[in-house]
């Protein structure tokens, strides 16, 4: 399991140029002026890991098998977009369908890259597409809430906690704020995920600077990092520029590039974590000779749910997961040594998988 992010913003502010380096791709076109993606473009992109290839190096596996996430390209937004301006309709139904949004924000000058609005202002950029995003929710909601509370009224005890449910985002949306900082109670989550909000998506921004603000950001960025703050969100620096070039650039040549920029890291690891951490995404890890391989699941999820990510059949048998952290795996330098060790450890159908679990199920067939 992966998740998929959908990459949204103004027009020019380096949307394409991102996905494109992303994906190592050239499927969607960086041009200068709006609507260049016609149709959303979608990349699988493997998550870098330093994990899995330290477990196959001591375990001496053949094959190194990533877990890998979606990211959709898609298309500008403008002001209006929710009233059908420029694409708005179709790209508004792309959005719906992502796990979450990865919002570029143009946090660059340059007078050869014309701005839709006419200015370079981040806040305000995220401004626009919020305002979207929330009149688009707020039709959305105003057109079912009639008949919700018809039946609501008529004893449908589904109708009634929905219309409940509706009626909270509302009065957020009214207010200017997003359906994402609606208090939602566990029973409810259920319900509020097929509402199908759009500004209930969790929000990643990402600040697209010039080349030599790539390592530290600039002022533009500093204040969608600040904004991010306010509503609990997360902003990440990357420079689509860079990125791009990394992404055609031989591996053994990539840290030369980032060493010469100023750069630990391509801004796509930054990325990833980001969006991990924003959905409440893990991994374990499976190790054998055949292969080492990671696979992503959320936080809280259970043994044989774990399992079952591999294959139905795993979680409907499941017996037992045998499991050794990570740090356990390197420091006895593999499954022999953890067993040595004590570090090998038998768990059942409650144990929650943690981060970097190297496990092996046992199941019935």
């Amino acid at each position: 399991m992966g998740f998929k992010c959908g990459i949204v913003g103004l027009p020019n502010v380096g949307k394409s140029t991102l996905f494109n380096a992303l994906t190592q791709t050239a499927a969607a076109q960086a041009a200068n002026y709006p609507f260049c993606t016609i149709e959303p473009n979608v990349g699988d992109v493997a998550v870098p890991d330093a994990r899995l290839e330290m477990l196959a190096k001591i375990a001496g596996s053949k094959e190194i098998i990533p877990t890998r996430l979606t990211f959709v390209d898609i298309a500008g937004l403008v002001r209006g977009a929710s009233k059908g301006e420029g694409l708005g309709n179709q790209f508004l139904a792309n959005i719906r369908e992502c796990d979450a949004i990865a919002h570029v924000v143009r946090c660059f000058e340059d007078s050869d890259i014309t701005h839709v609005e006419g200015k370079i202002a981040p806040v305000e950029d995220i401004e626009t597409i919020e305002t979207e995003l929330m009149l688009a929710d707020l039709e959305s909601l105003e057109k079912r809430v009639t008949a919700l509370e018809k039946k609501a009224k008529g004893g449908d005890k589904e109708a009634k906690e929905t219309f409940d449910l509706v009626q909270r985002c509302l009065v957020l949306l009214r207010e200017g704020r997003p359906a994402r900082l609606v208090e939602v109670k566990p029973e409810e989550q259920k319900l509020f995920s097929g509402l199908g909000l759009l500004s209930s998506k969790p929000v990643l921004y990402v600040c697209n600077v010039e080349e030599g603000a790539a390592d530290r950001g600039n002022a533009f960025s500093d204040a969608v990092a600040a904004r991010a703050a306010e509503e609990g969100a997360v902003a990440v620096v990357v420079s689509a520029k860079i990125e791009s070039e990394i992404a055609v650039l031989p591996p053994d040549e990539q840290k030369d590039y980032l060493e010469a920029v100023g750069l630990a890291e391509p801004g796509l690891n930054r990325v990833i974590r980001a969006g991990y951490g924003l959905l409440r995404l893990i991994t374990y890890f499976t190790v054998g000779p055949k292969e080492a391989r990671a696979w992503t699941i959320e936080q809280g999820t259970r043994a044989p749910q774990a399992a079952g990510v591999i294959h139905t059949d795993f979680e409907k048998g499941f017996i037992r997961s045998e499991t050794i952290a990570y740090e356990d795996y390197v420091a006895c330098k593999g499954e022999a040594g953890a067993r040595d060790a004590g570090k090998f450890r038998l768990e059942g159908k409650e144990y929650l998988v943690a981060d970097g679990d190297v496990l092996h199920f046992r199941f019935a067939t």
